[in-house]
């Protein structure tokens, strides 16, 4: 790969960071699929100065035929795309080769949100009066609460949270600020969490971005993603639930049942943090659907009637 390929590869990812707001998390699957890009047009005898709409095309098919999930196949070309545009608005290109490059085709995923019951074994699942087990209890609260990302409830920060209003501040994708109440179970919560968070505490704090965060780890580092991600499995195994959780598992039933319980879309899209309806709108769809399933299971005259398709 030449030096100056990877050159403006590394500019372009430092201009999605410090002009767009891309998170680290972004910007790391951002360099990869763009490194992956211009290894094979290197393999092809091309430069990302040289190719063409045709090249393009026969990337995306050849990410699409490596067996790859339409959805990874779809982020690698957005990241190329972006790429280009860039290239193209500081005059590195007067041409943008993806300009009309068909994009790839994904299928609308339908969350599946845990029941209501369900969700209330899972916040009762973890026992203990350690601190890592009051901590976890409060983690699992917040993200149904809230309806947090879980990247943004390992990015809280004390200052985040306003706990004589049960607000709480979180930056959601594109460094984009919301404020998201949070109830009473929660809070409570919280606190006991908080009061033993100095247990927690490292004798000597390396890194002012760990003592700031809210959550910590065992040893003393800003919670990381992995080991909320096992908070939640633990927790879920412990409830007997079957299904194999992830923190999203719990944004997606706060949504949900939220919606269920009478509230306004547009509500939930600004609690979520979307920057769209329509991605709000998957989850009435899902209300809808669990509507249905209660009705064909209750009702005398409609059991394993078939729902009309529209």
């Amino acid at each position: 790969m030449s030096d100056q390929s990877t050159q403006w590869c590394d500019v372009f990812l430092t201009w999605m960071q410090v002009e767009r707001g891309r998170s680290a998390n972004t910007i790391s699957a951002y360099r990869r699929d763009i490194l992956r890009y211009l290894s094979w047009l290197e393999q092809q005898k091309e430069t990302i100065a040289t190719v063409n709409p045709s090249g393009v095309e026969r990337y995306v098919a050849f990410r699409q035929g490596s067996g790859e999930a339409p959805a990874s196949s779809a982020r690698a070309l957005a990241a190329v795309r972006m790429l280009h545009a860039y290239m193209v608005s500081e005059s590195l290109r007067h041409d943008d080769p993806t300009r009309r490059v068909d994009g790839v085709k994904v299928a609308a995923g339908v969350p599946k949100p845990l029941s209501e019951s369900d969700v209330e074994a899972l916040l009762s699942a973890t026992v203990g009066d350690d601190a890592t087990s009051i901590r976890d209890r409060a983690i699992l609260e917040m993200l149904y609460a809230t309806g947090a990302r879980i990247s943004e409830l390992c990015g809280l920060n004390i200052d985040d949270l306003d706990r004589d209003n049960r607000i709480v501040r979180l930056f959601g994708k594109g460094a984009k600020e919301r404020l998201v109440p949070y109830g009473s179970v929660a809070a409570m919560r919280l606190e006991e969490y908080l009061q033993q968070r100095f247990l927690l505490e490292p004798e000597y704090w390396r890194d002012q971005r760990d003592r700031d965060a809210v959550f910590l780890t065992n040893t003393g580092k800003r919670l990381n993603r992995q080991k909320a991600w096992n908070i939640v499995r633990d927790a879920g195994l412990a409830a007997g639930i079957a299904e194999t959780l992830s923190p999203h598992t719990l944004r997606h039933s706060c949504a949900t049942h939220m919606l269920e319980h009478g509230a306004d879309l547009r509500i939930v899209q600004e609690m979520l943090g979307h920057a769209t309806i329509s991605t709000t709108q998957i989850y009435t769809k899902v209300s809808t659907e669990m509507l249905w399933q209660v009705y064909t299971d209750a009702h005398p005259r409609a059991r394993n009637a078939k729902r009309p398709q529209r």
